[in-house]
């Protein structure tokens, strides 16, 4: 196997004592190991170096890691997915979509969030799939689907963020309305004049919350 002892080279690092406190951190949604990305991500990256080139596309690996109790594998499969990302095509978008709704908390989804931005870069013709997780009723999607143009910046595509902005009005789900104040600040950062355009236009509609993020740096 490609990964060789990478679990138990992960394990090694487990700190009882930090995993308490890493735990109550993501109010107690999973067991810890204690490990923090930097040695997580240290310990794997000569691993993920080998996979991104070997190209390999290994979704068993992934699994493995959510199969696992202790968060740090989820969030050990998320770092390798945005390792090989430019190796993946539309065909495994599906399979993505499948770790974004399994053991869902904001530190993987948000992950998550930056795979399938890349792919829909590459792959203009996943956008429509964007508009329709941003109608899902599953919020984790839904947070992918606003979120997924971070840090595109000149290449943000502003028709499809507005729209799928706008799909998600009316909600009092506070990780809807915060993703939508980040995908507003972000690009504000690009086009300034946009977002306030937006927030002035759509305000009476917004969460004070998405208004009060997504005017930071107007």
């Amino acid at each position: 196997m490609w990964y060789g002892n990478l679990f138990e080279e992960l394990k090694s690092l487990q700190d009882s004592e930090r995993a308490v406190s890493m735990a109550a951190y993501m109010r107690n949604q999973f067991p810890f190991l204690g490990i923090a990305a930097t040695p997580r991500k240290l310990v794997a990256k000569s691993y993920f170096r080998i996979a991104l080139q070997e190209h390999i596309i290994d979704f068993d690996f992934v699994e493995k890691c959510f199969q696992q109790q202790e968060r740090e594998y989820q969030q050990l499969a998320v770092d390798y997915l945005l390792s090989i990302q430019n190796l993946l095509t539309p065909e495994d978008l599906n399979r993505i979509k499948k770790y974004i709704v399994t053991k869902s908390w904001w530190d993987t989804v948000d992950g998550l969030d930056g795979v399938v931005g890349s792919m829909t870069l590459r792959y203009p013709e996943l956008k429509k799939v964007m508009v329709e997780w941003s109608r899902t009723d599953n919020i984790w999607l839904r947070r992918v689907a606003i979120d997924h143009q971070l840090l595109f910046k000149n290449k943000t595509d502003t028709l499809l963020l507005a729209e799928i902005i706008t799909n998600n009005f009316g909600t009092k789900e506070f990780f809807i309305n915060k993703a939508i104040g980040w995908s507003l600040r972000d690009y504000s950062k690009t086009n300034p004049q946009w977002v306030k355009d937006f927030i002035q236009k759509h305000s009476s509609q917004m969460a004070p919350l998405s208004i009060r993020e997504g005017s930071k740096y107007l």
